[in-house]
């Protein structure tokens, strides 16, 4: 497990809904290879619907108990991930400063990147073949990372909060691979029941949260969205 039960209490955002999730959702079913995006992925912002769902979020944090309100924020230092947590903070009307960590990013995908199934299966049809066989966990594209790498870069960075963040209540922004991660090694889950839990989409703006149950963090609630109900909701 992770080491993190010093904290008080530990909440995972993904990002609200971004142009990234509008370019894929927009090329599915169709025979593109790629999705046809101009940024890099730490320059992707949020869309309109983004920026909505990260108000909507902030009103949820200003609603919380005080006892309950985070204490410190991080955030991966991708451009959806820090204006998510911007927007939401403003909204809470939250004086807590946005401290970025680069082990939040999101997953690289390597020569993959910008490439949709069928661009993969096309341009590098041994690449989908060794995924297939070593299997989503461990699979790494040249370049990139695999599921098992973010739980290594995720260990070194949940015990350097605990270290310095003992008893506090910390809100991370961050992305959906993160959010699934965070899960997989805060609850000690394998890898069999981890990515059965990834065929689950993690929403948009949704809300994942563990509280301090005597010596551990306990599982509250995950991928939960109420907050963002009337809403339209988030793309993949």
């Amino acid at each position: 497990m992770a080491r993190v039960n010093a904290l008080q209490s530990l909440t995972l955002v993904r990002h609200g809904e971004s142009i990234g999730n509008i370019a894929y959702q927009a090329v599915l079913g169709t025979d593109a290879e790629e999705v046809g995006l101009v940024e890099r992925d730490a320059d992707i912002p949020l869309s309109e619907l983004g920026r909505v769902q990260a108000t909507a979020l902030g009103r949820w944090l200003r609603a919380l108990p005080a006892d309950e309100r985070p204490t410190r924020v991080l955030s991966s230092p991708y451009l959806r991930t820090a204006e998510t947590a911007r927007i939401a903070l403003e909204e809470a009307s939250l004086d807590a400063e946005i401290q970025v960590d680069e082990r939040l990013r999101d997953r690289e995908q390597g020569v993959l990147e910008g490439l949709t199934v069928l661009g993969v299966h096309r341009r590098h049809p041994e690449e989908a073949t060794r995924m297939k066989r070593l299997g989503k966990f461990y699979y790494r594209p040249p370049g990139g990372e695999s599921w098992a790498d973010l739980a290594l870069r995720l260990r070194s960075l949940y015990r350097d909060v605990e270290q310095d963040m003992p008893g506090e209540r910390v809100l991370v922004a961050t992305h959906d691979a993160i959010v699934v991660m965070t899960r997989y090694l805060v609850e000690g889950l394998s890898e069999g029941e981890i990515m059965k839990i990834e065929k689950t989409r993690v929403a948009n703006c949704s809300v994942s949260r563990w509280h301090r149950d005597g010596e551990h963090l306990r599982p509250v609630s995950y991928n939960e969205t109420g907050h963002l109900s009337g809403i339209r909701t988030a793309r993949a």
